[in-house]
């Protein structure tokens, strides 16, 4: 039984690896944010980093943003992030490629990622 277990477990493992790499990378369209947008693309989840200033130090910080209203895990799907390449827009489009659907996401009030309900 211990040896059955075992076998388990080593198979278990390459999904969840493989699970582990499963996020897009985008960055936002406006010339002078430098702001990146990370999505889950099997749960559509979006958070978003950026580089910050912090007051009295020479280097500064990575102020990231969690997921809010509307960016959080939902159903599975497979979702991509798209740039308006609207040069002025600091959000981004999350799409799921399944449905068609399409969500405009941005960070809220400097504390969080939020995204618009979905809509074809």
């Amino acid at each position: 039984m211990p040896s059955t277990l075992a076998l388990i477990l080593v198979l278990a493992l390459p999904n969840n690896v493989a699970r582990a790499g499963n996020y897009e990378f985008l960055a936002a369209p406006q010339t002078d944010l430098n702001r990146v947008f990370r999505l889950d693309k099997t749960t559509g989840e979006v958070g978003a980093c950026q580089y910050g200033l912090k007051e009295g130090q020479t280097i500064g910080v990575t102020l990231c943003y969690p997921p809010g209203e509307g960016a959080k895990a939902g159903a599975p799907g497979e979702y991509a992030l798209v740039s308006s390449r609207h040069t002025g827009e600091g959000g981004v489009f999350r799409v799921d490629m399944r449905t068609g659907t399409m969500s405009i996401c941005f960070v809220y009030n400097e504390t969080s990622v939020a995204c618009t309900p979905p809509a074809k």
